[in-house]
């Protein structure tokens, strides 16, 4: 009973906050209702025992991404002016497809799948069974091609980052350091008699 207690306000509050993402002007704000959802979802996975993936949904996504979201947003100046010029011009489209996707959304609530007796009790996992375990044993096996495209590719990202970024300035100077350690101090100072 307590547990259904929790899951209902971990996920109603997440609810809200995803609203608060999408319906916010501010896009700060928009950033730190996006942090409370994934906080949400996290104690989602805790009632789930699923502890791994709740503590990699904190570490990863709220700790390095939308950190990295808020600095850009706080350091981009954005001109909000010129973004809502043109606004109208695509609300029908817009509706349309909201209405789509609500009558999908709808439809897939109506269907009974997500019904209590639809969906089985996963229960509890036993008291010896680790999720990181589990989880490593899963990735390293059955997955373990898939694992290895998605290393690939984040590598070959990030290289292409590192080389889109890295420039060689004309205009700068550049040490020379075996020209200086190899400078005669004599060179360096003259003295002059005033």
């Amino acid at each position: 009973m307590i547990e259904l207690g929790f899951f209902y306000l971990f996920s109603g509050l997440a609810v809200v906050s995803a609203l608060g993402v999408v319906l916010s002007r501010n896009t700060v704000h928009s950033v730190i209702s996006l942090i409370f959802c994934f906080f949400n979802a996290a104690a989602l996975f805790f009632l789930l025992d699923a502890e791994f993936i709740g503590i990699i949904l904190i570490l990863v996504y709220v700790g390095a991404v939308m950190v990295l979201f808020m600095f850009v947003v706080m350091m981009l100046e954005v001109n909000f002016a010129g973004l809502r010029e043109g606004m109208l011009q695509y609300l029908p489209v817009g509706g349309l497809v909201a209405l789509v996707l609500f009558i999908e959304i709808v439809a897939a609530a109506g269907s009974g799948v997500f019904s209590p007796t639809g969906i089985p009790d996963p229960g509890h996992a036993a008291q010896h069974v680790n999720n990181t375990v589990e989880i490593g044993k899963l990735l390293y096996t059955k997955y373990l091609l898939g694992f290895e495209i998605a290393a690939i590719v984040l590598l070959v990202a990030l290289v292409g980052a590192v080389v889109l970024t890295l420039r060689v300035r004309k205009d700068a100077k550049y040490q020379n350091i075996s020209k200086q350690v190899n400078v005669n101090p004599d060179d360096r100072m003259r003295k002059v008699k005033m």
